[in-house]
């Protein structure tokens, strides 16, 4: 998809798995691209990669909530504004709840949920402050079907992104007037380096016959961000291969 030329996109947790196909499509897609990860390596290695289009790479440990603000404000300040937000940054830390200590608990929120809140709060600040840029904007928004449902010991994780799906919706209320939609998605099994290890009963319990892959989620959100889509707005898109509505006996 292409519509996206000189769209200014900040992506979170952009340079690995599906952070990395989100970024690669935006770019592909003529946006002029920003991501931050925490992983410098590959942050780098990425933005080499795509020397070609515009993008460029910001190391940023976002469980820091200065930091972030400071990343985002700087954004505005040289390029004038930030067209489409994807907050896909998140981490697992699944663990018993019998050793989950409530500052982990928190660590995992102030990654997975906090900066999703933060970030709309900024763009949101500079739309108020400069209505004439109201014209066009996306948030997107990495939830999990793990919102829905849930393995032992993923407490933390199913706070934060059920936090996602109900923060998104809210937060599409409140910025509509700044002509921004904001959406959530939630992906089921995203296989993000192991394909082939894979075996064929993790491909054929799907009812889409496979496993997916990250850019089944990029290709999402290149559909999300295309200007004629505005009217997808609050809405949590499941991308799962169909595994959240087939009825699973054990025998």
């Amino acid at each position: 998809m292409t519509g996206l030329q000189d769209k200014i996109a900040f992506v979170t947790g952009g340079a690995n798995g599906i952070g990395r196909a989100i970024v690669a499509a935006l770019c592909k897609a003529d946006a002029d691209v920003i991501f931050c990860d925490i992983d410098e390596v590959a942050g780098k290695k990425l933005s080499d990669e795509l020397d070609e289009y515009k993008c460029s790479f910001v190391k940023l440990d976002i469980s820091d909530a200065g930091l972030l603000g400071n990343t985002v404000n700087s954004i505005l300040d040289k390029k004038g504004n930030i067209d489409i937000i994807v907050n896909n940054v998140g981490v697992g830390g699944f663990g018993s709840i019998l050793e989950t200590s409530v500052n982990k608990f928190d660590k995992i929120l102030n990654i997975n949920l906090r900066p999703v809140f933060i970030t709309a709060k900024l763009l949101a600040t500079h739309r108020s402050e400069n209505p004439q840029l109201s014209s066009y904007g996306r948030i997107i928004n990495m939830a999990s079907t793990r919102y829905l449902m849930s393995e032992p010991d993923t407490e933390a994780y199913a706070a934060s992104k059920g936090g996602i799906v109900s923060l998104t919706h809210a937060l599409a209320i409140s910025l509509s007037k700044y002509n921004i939609t904001v959406n959530c998605i939630s992906p089921g099994w995203i296989d993000t380096g192991h394909y082939g290890e894979l075996r064929p009963v993790d491909h054929v319990q799907h009812p889409s016959g496979r496993v997916g892959v990250p850019d089944d989620i990029a290709q999402t959100c290149l559909f999300l961000c295309q200007p004629e889509n505005n009217f997808i707005n609050g809405q949590n898109i499941v991308v799962d291969g169909g595994m959240t509505k087939k009825m699973i006996y054990e025998e």
